[in-house]
C-alpha cells in the first residue's frame, strides 16, 4: 500500500512525552502518505510500542475516521482538544489514559524501543467505536476493515 513521504524523524525532544521522567514537548510528527489501494474509504493512524514492559505493548496514538481525501497529518495534530486533523476524525484513548498523541518515553535503562507509526487504508469511512475505545479495541476493528497498511519504525531509548 501506501508509503510514507514524510517519515517520522528520529525522536527528539519535540516528540518525546512530557511525564514519566521525560521532559519532551509531546508534539506529534508530521506524517504524509500516498498510494492507497482502490476502494479506500478512510484512513487511520496508530503509534504503538511493542517493547513496553506491559505484556501487551503501549498505544501512543490512535486516530481514525480520517477522510479518504486526506493524505497527511501536520505536526502537532495529536493535540487534544484542538483537533488539528480535518473533520470527522476521532482520537481515542491511549495507554496514557487520555486521547491524543503521547510521545516516546521508555523506562530508563530498558534499551531501545520500537515506535511503529502505521497508516491504515480502510474499506469504511467510519469505525463503529468512539473516543473512549482502547487501542486494542480500535486495532480489532482496523484489522477487520484493513485494505492495506504501511509502517515506519523509529527507535528510541534512554
Amino acid at each position: 500500500m501506501a508509503h510514507f513521504l514524510g517519515k517520522p524523524e528520529k525522536a527528539n525532544s519535540y516528540h518525546l512525552f512530557n511525564g514519566f521522567g521525560c521532559t519532551g514537548k509531546n508534539i506529534s510528527p508530521e506524517l504524509d502518505w500516498q498510494g492507497e489501494p482502490a476502494g479506500t474509504k478512510g484512513f487511520a493512524v496508530t503509534v504503538y510500542d511493542p517493547d513496553a514492559p506491559t505484556g501487551s505493548g503501549w498505544w501512543h496514538w490512535v486516530v481514525f475516521n480520517i477522510p479518504a481525501d486526506t493524505h497527511s497529518l501536520p505536526a502537532d495534530s495529536g493535540k487534544v482538544p484542538e483537533r488539528v486533523v480535518p473533520g470527522g476524525f476521532i482520537q481515542s484513548r491511549t495507554d496514557f489514559g487520555t486521547a491524543g498523541y503521547g510521545g516516546a518515553c521508555p523506562p530508563a535503562g530498558h534499551g531501545d524501543h520500537r515506535y511503529q507509526f502505521t497508516v491504515w487504508a480502510l474499506d469504511t469511512p467510519h469505525l463503529d467505536v468512539d473516543a473512549q475505545a482502547s487501542g486494542a479495541m480500535v486495532g480489532f476493528f482496523l484489522n477487520q476493515h484493513k485494505l492495506a497498511s504501511a509502517t515506519v519504525t523509529v527507535n528510541y531509548g534512554r
